[in-house]
């Protein structure tokens, strides 16, 4: 019931003369009494405010209200902070919308994965009002009214919630080619779970999970034998194939070439404009 007291406080709906002229914030967290003075500081301010106290919530708010600034946390229950802004930064109507991190999550590797995800800023919840509040600012300044005829289009804002999961976890296992989390991981950190990920992949891509995987180890390999001398041995690990004959296996099956094979014939036709 406490959140409700944030909740009531907003301002009108995007579109209103009030959201034209003024910054809109949307603040995502699930305790956002512990940052109170934070708030009453955030209210002070000629900007309109929203808030979410729930991942899944914040994120709906995010694509209707389309806000001008997120301030997100991190540990919240059933979806957190780094995997809402995995969705938020595949959404064509929220991938350009700046996103600061306010969270007591403050480890290094916290703090990196905020900014390797998208993350413009990463404060710690014990940082005093005063400076988030200056950081916001900033970023306000930065941002806002750049790029006011940069609106999706309606194709766009179409994309589907299921498409949004299947973008955010494509990047996420193209990027981790080396080491693919768990399914159940992958899962999570795009915040579903692995029977409706399943399904989003065979249902989109006509293929699973794993079947993606292997495919998209086997482009990188092709790229990356097309592209340099790297010894097959080092590509086949760079791409998360246990051995080199694993890769060279799976390779032959796929193209009918070994990646040797495959290397002398790209590079040989570039080479002599074949």
């Amino acid at each position: 019931m406490g959140n409700e007291r944030y909740e009531r406080r907003v301002g009108p709906e995007k579109g209103t003369a009030l959201s034209d002229q003024v910054p809109h914030v949307l603040l995502i967290d699930d305790a956002p009494e512990d940052i109170r003075a934070t708030l009453t500081l955030l209210r002070a301010q000629p900007w309109r405010v929203s808030v979410a106290s729930e991942a899944h919530q914040g994120y709906q708010r995010a694509l209707s209200l389309r806000p001008d600034l997120i301030v997100l946390d991190v540990h919240m229950p059933k979806m957190d902070g780094f995997s809402l802004c995995r969705l938020l930064r595949e959404a064509p109507s929220t991938r350009q919308i700046p996103i600061l991190f306010l969270s007591s999550a403050n480890t290094p590797g916290e703090r990196l994965e905020g900014l390797t995800l998208g993350g413009v800023d990463y404060i710690v919840k014990t940082s005093e009002p005063e400076e988030v509040l200056a950081r916001i600012r900033i970023h306000l300044q930065l941002t806002w009214r750049q790029a006011p005829d940069s609106q999706p289009g309606l194709a766009e804002l179409a994309l589907e919630s299921d498409q949004v999961v299947l973008r955010a976890a494509m990047r996420l296992i193209d990027q981790q080619l080396d080491d693919i989390p768990s399914l159940a991981t992958i899962a999570q950190k795009v915040g579903t779970h692995e029977k409706r990920l399943s399904s989003i992949f065979r249902e989109h891509l006509g293929t699973t999970v794993f079947g993606y995987i292997r495919d998209a180890r086997l482009r990188r390999g092709q790229q990356l034998l097309a592209e340099g001398a790297m010894s097959v041995q080092d590509i086949a690990e760079l791409v998360g194939f246990r051995s080199a004959c694993n890769f060279t296996t799976a390779f032959r099956q796929r193209l009918g070439l070994t990646p040797s094979q495959f290397r002398q014939q790209t590079q040989g036709a570039s080479g002599r404009g074949e």
